[in-house]
């Protein structure tokens, strides 16, 4: 089954397997994936977006 291109925020959630709060702390901090916020208020993700920051957080460990 192909991956979604665009996520939303409980997809995001449940694959980082973190809570709402806690993704909200981290995005407070600059330190959450980019994220689209649509004209109705919710949020999306990009799964480049997501995946460019996995491997951005994955280089950062082993540095």
């Amino acid at each position: 089954m192909p991956r979604p291109e665009m996520l939303k925020l409980p997809e995001l959630l449940a694959e980082l397997g973190i809570s709402r709060p806690a993704f909200y702390r981290m995005r407070a901090r600059g330190q959450a994936p980019k994220l689209l916020k649509l004209p109705n208020g919710q949020i999306r993700i990009r799964r480049t977006d997501l995946d460019a920051w996995l491997a951005q957080c994955e280089q950062q460990l082993t540095a």
